[in-house]
């Protein structure tokens, strides 16, 4: 059996970035994406979102990859909020996402960071956050 522990930090946002999902729908959606991902062998250790975007950090299984992973998240979600009327008009999640690796020596301050988003974007803005991203680990816009 093999022992693999890849460890990644999944963020995407919203379609355009709008705000559609409410503090009402906040918890459903959650708590649906965790329950989906076990039914999928998807390990999420943490998850949260506020109104535009959603933060995970997985583990990636071995015969797991990045695009299909968020691909399964992020399909079969809003499929669910659609299909559940969850949502005024239709939801769609962006099409683009970042995925960073993350050593398991900061696993912990990652794992803050994204329970605390809340807190976070009290002082910071979605774009500035993800401008950030792209900028600190070299994506090219």
């Amino acid at each position: 059996m093999p022992y693999i522990r890849i460890w990644i930090h999944l963020i995407w946002s919203t379609k355009k970035r709008e705000k559609t999902i409410t503090k009402e729908l906040k918890p459903v959606l959650l708590e649906h994406i965790i329950k989906n991902a076990v039914t999928k062998n998807i390990f999420i250790d943490t998850i949260n979102c506020v109104d535009d975007h959603i933060h995970i950090l997985i583990s990636l299984g071995n015969d797991q990859t990045i695009s299909k992973t968020v691909q399964l998240i992020k399909g079969e979600s809003s499929n669910w909020i659609n299909r559940n009327k969850l949502v005024h008009g239709y939801f769609e999640w962006q099409d683009e996402y970042i995925a960073v690796s993350i050593s398991q020596s900061i696993i912990h301050k990652v794992r803050n960071y994204i329970r605390n988003q809340e807190e976070h974007h009290r002082k910071k803005t979605f774009s500035e956050e993800y401008n950030e991203f792209i900028d600190n680990y070299g994506f090219k816009k």
